[in-house]
């Protein structure tokens, strides 16, 4: 259980200190995960890029959780944050705030570590489960440093001892909230890849998958079975859904929507392919024609 008679009160000072200071560095945070991709080479063409989607709205306002059963931290804290124009939402106990419905925008989580019914501690671990995966900052004034190392080792922003500075606490915040808006950039960029991805054919995809894996065009129709100017005309329809402007960047977007990396060509394809080469071989009286010919047919040469 809390022991909130152990706890030493927070001087309001640490908690409305330097609000001055912390809004000049929250008016002047820039989005660190901004910039472009660079485009290497291979390019084929110049595809249109699929429009942007609901997925791609910038985020709503940002959100600080704060959970902490002393009356007088989190009404400190509240009123910090408000000062500073972030939304806040204020807790007693870990259910409180299972209750409660999640912001919509970029979130980081205030957690005191002593809390009546569930430890801060135990709630981290069990944040992932719970599909609320948020940054979180401890707060505690019984802390040790076993504590911290366990606590920062499960990704904790930062471990502050009560009474805290201001500047402190902001800046954990600022941190936690920078970073959970670039997993969520980073989460709608892999949805609309996946949409995208979603949209290719089954023979498509087979073919994205082959080419991102660095095989030839004439490989790829020996492995499926169909003329080369064929597998030319899925790529490039490829390269069109899946807005590639070249095959380096589609290599890239396979490996974020983990595709195969090997072993891509298919069983049945795989063992028309040996047929093919046995027949080829056993045709030629010649074996190092016939083993030209298999070569050519794989395009392992160019002659």
């Amino acid at each position: 259980m809390y022991a909130t008679q152990a706890q030493a009160p927070v001087p309001s000072g640490v908690i409305a200190g330097s609000v001055r200071r912390a809004r000049a560095a929250h008016e002047g945070e820039q989005d660190e995960m901004s910039g472009r991709r660079a485009i290497d080479g291979g390019v084929v063409g110049t595809p249109t890029r699929p429009p942007a989607g609901r997925g791609e709205q910038p985020d709503a306002k940002p959100t600080v959780l704060v959970i902490d059963d002393d009356p007088s931290v989190r009404t400190a804290v509240g009123d910090l944050l408000r000062s500073l124009g972030l939304n806040s939402q204020l807790f007693a106990s870990v259910s409180q705030f299972l209750e409660s419905d999640p912001p919509d925008g970029p979130v980081c989580l205030v957690l005191d570590v002593r809390l009546p019914g569930r430890s801060g501690l135990d709630f981290q671990r069990e944040l992932p489960a719970a599909n609320r995966d948020f940054p979180i900052i401890f707060i505690t004034g019984h802390g040790d440093i076993p504590m911290s190392v366990q606590a920062m080792k499960r990704g904790a922003i930062d471990f502050l001892t009560k009474p805290f500075r201001d500047q402190d606490l902001l800046d954990a915040i600022h941190l936690g909230l920078a970073r959970d808006r670039a997993r969520r950039k980073k989460d709608r960029a892999l949805a609309g890849l996946r949409e995208r991805y979603g949209s290719l054919s089954p023979r498509e995809r087979g073919v994205m998958i082959q080419v991102a894996n660095g095989r030839l065009s004439k490989q790829i129709a020996g492995d499926i079975g169909i003329s080369e100017a064929t597998v030319k005309v899925h790529r490039h329809n490829v390269m069109h859904k899946m807005g590639a402007r070249s095959f380096g960047e589609l290599s890239r977007m396979a490996a974020e929507l983990e595709l195969p990396s090997k072993d891509v060509c298919p069983p049945i394809a795989r063992r028309a392919s040996r047929e093919g080469d046995k027949e080829l071989r056993a045709q030629s009286g010649d074996p190092v024609l016939a083993e030209r010919q298999v070569k050519f047919r794989n395009g392992q040469t160019s002659g």
